[in-house]
């Protein structure tokens, strides 16, 4: 007859056994949070919402429905806004005053933020820069744009001349919404498309998928980021992002190094590229006999 030590070390080889062919059993049990699912919720589309102090007509149910999706896509990106969140903490400040100089209602730098994400980005068409900015718009209304120099990248350059566009558009128009619109398909396709099917405004006209969730995508991205706290967002003023310290330095062309120019000025390539996007080559050589710009390096 056995006894009970020969019980005890068969118990023990089990129970060995046990942990060892299912090493995780103790541990899969889900955390109680884990179990709770996540909280995914429409948001009620407002009773009242302005752009540029322009009303949407939110008596519409057609009108409800594009813009709910706009606040639900927008919403629900949450790793997107927090990032434009950061970033508008830190160009904003910039785009106001310049928007506010030429007249121009201060929503609109939610279409910069929707255009771009406040990055020096370039679309398949070749739009570029924080406002996108074509080429020929860019060079017909003063920008330098060269192999060397491409001032669509220059952020106070940028906002002027897109201030100079909008100001025509609204003239053009004789609304805030349409010249949003505009932006988006140019001038000359919006008032075709309004002569041609016999309206007189935005939420009346049929337009391609991208124009025709503009507006709606603006407005969306400006209600959330003004009221961050009913979609959930817990965000700072100071967690965004900011500038350093800047000196401004005036160049004197050509230069045929950039690289060796910011090493002689104490700085890197990197960060004199960081700082002034709009230099586009490692050298300025091209039309730059004569020409004088200012840089922005971060101070010693």
């Amino acid at each position: 007859m056995r006894g009970k030590w020969y019980y005890a070390i068969i118990g023990a080889a089990v129970g060995v056994m046990v942990i060892l062919v299912f090493p995780n059993a103790v541990n899969d049990a889900p955390h109680p949070v884990e179990v709770r699912p996540s909280t995914v919720k429409p948001f009620a589309v407002p009773n009242q919402l302005f752009f540029a102090n322009e009303p949407l007509p939110l008596d519409r149910l057609d009108v409800q429905e594009k813009l709910d999706r706009e606040v639900l896509v927008n919403s629900y990106w949450q790793s997107n806004n927090l990032l434009m969140l950061k970033r508008a903490v830190k160009y904003f400040p910039i785009m106001e005053p310049i928007l506010e100089k030429n007249g121009i209602p201060d929503d609109f730098k939610y279409l910069a933020l929707i255009e771009s994400g406040l990055q020096n980005v370039v679309s398949p068409a070749g739009a570029a820069g924080y406002w996108q900015i074509m080429k020929t718009t860019g060079r017909e209304n003063g920008l330098v744009v060269d192999q060397d120099i491409d001032e669509r990248y220059h952020i106070v350059k940028s906002t002027e001349v897109a201030c100079a566009y909008l100001n025509e558009a609204y003239e053009r128009f004789g609304n805030w919404t349409l010249a949003a619109a505009s932006y988006n398909m140019g001038m000359s396709g919006t008032e075709h498309r309004l002569e041609e099917q016999q309206v007189d405004n935005y939420y009346d006209l049929l337009l391609n998928s991208e124009t025709a969730r503009y507006v709606y995508r603006i407005a969306a991205v400006k209600h959330i980021h003004e009221n961050l706290n009913a979609f959930g967002y817990v965000f700072h003023e100071d967690q965004g992002y900011k500038f350093p310290a800047m000196d401004t330095i005036a160049v004197e062309g050509p230069v045929e190094s950039w690289i060796q120019w910011a090493i002689d000025h104490g700085a890197t390539y990197q960060t004199l590229r960081e700082y002034n996007p709009w230099i586009r080559n490692d050298h300025w050589t091209y039309n730059a006999s004569g020409q004088t710009i200012t840089l922005s390096l971060p101070k010693k």
